[in-house]
């Protein structure tokens, strides 16, 4: 049996959940990068991310989603909708779901003026639209394109191309405090995954803070199982990857004794 080095229900968890807004995700013409990105990013930072929903450019589905998920976990991540056209609706979407006003940004304004003045380009109504920020709301900085996300109380509010949402989750790392870190150790087995199945099984009952997966691979025609242990309790951790270890030497000597 498991015996910590220190409780798991005294390790703090902090959770998130990422939102992907977007028809074009939906419909398959656009491919989204973004949720593994803040998924791996978020681990670094001791978060842990729990959820993840892909909707529409709905306003009621925004709402819900947001208010569902706000509530549920410690921070919730959006990307796309918050461009210069008709169907980006993400911002109105998010003021709606806090039930506050949302108006041109002084700041935001300000930042978008000098961008289009010195690219020479029409600052027309339409990019206006992108300094329309919800009352409350704190600004994340976008350094490549400049027009600005926001972070209204634990939900922050991001572009949908990939390379300027990475550029904006930057500057909110500071933002986010997490808590423990997940941690994994990896194993690969020569054997099928219903081989193991019984036998991880049983072991996930003695490790119960000790997430068990097996994934199977088909190698030069040889097929195997990964096995991932992944928890924040290092030390059960490292007593359940020592009897997984020493259960797959056992099958191992059986299986030749066998042959």
């Amino acid at each position: 049996m498991s015996i910590p080095d220190q409780k798991t229900s005294d390790l703090k968890i902090v959770t998130a959940a990422v939102i992907v807004i977007g028809d074009e995700i939906l419909s398959g013409r656009t491919k989204d990068k973004n949720m593994v990105y803040l998924a791996e990013q978020l681990l670094e930072q001791g978060v842990q991310l729990r959820e993840a929903r892909v909707i529409p450019d709905i306003e009621s589905e925004i709402i819900s989603a947001v208010n569902s998920l706000r509530k549920k976990f410690d921070y919730v991540f959006t990307t796309g909708g918050i461009g210069p056209t008709h169907d980006d609706i993400t911002a109105d979407s998010i003021a709606a779901a806090f039930s506050v006003g949302i108006d041109y940004h002084p700041e935001a304004m300000g930042i978008l003026t000098r961008h289009y003045e010195i690219s020479g380009i029409e600052f027309n109504q339409a990019r206006q639209r992108m300094a329309r920020i919800p009352e409350g709301a704190l600004l994340i900085d976008n350094p490549v394109s400049k027009a600005p996300g926001f972070q209204i109380e634990n939900v922050f509010v991001m572009a949908g191309v990939p390379v300027i949402m990475q550029a904006m989750f930057d500057g909110i790392i500071s933002r986010i405090k997490g808590g423990a870190r997940m941690l994994s150790r990896t194993i690969g087995a020569g054997i099928p995954e219903g081989k193991i199945a019984g036998e991880l099984g049983d072991l996930q009952k003695e490790f119960p803070d000790v997430s068990m997966g097996s994934y199977p691979f088909f190698r030069q025609g040889e097929v195997g199982t990964n096995l991932v242990l992944r928890s924040i309790n290092q030390l059960n951790l490292n007593q359940a990857f020592e009897k997984l270890e020493n259960i797959l030497e056992r099958m191992k000597v059986e299986n030749t004794e066998t042959t």
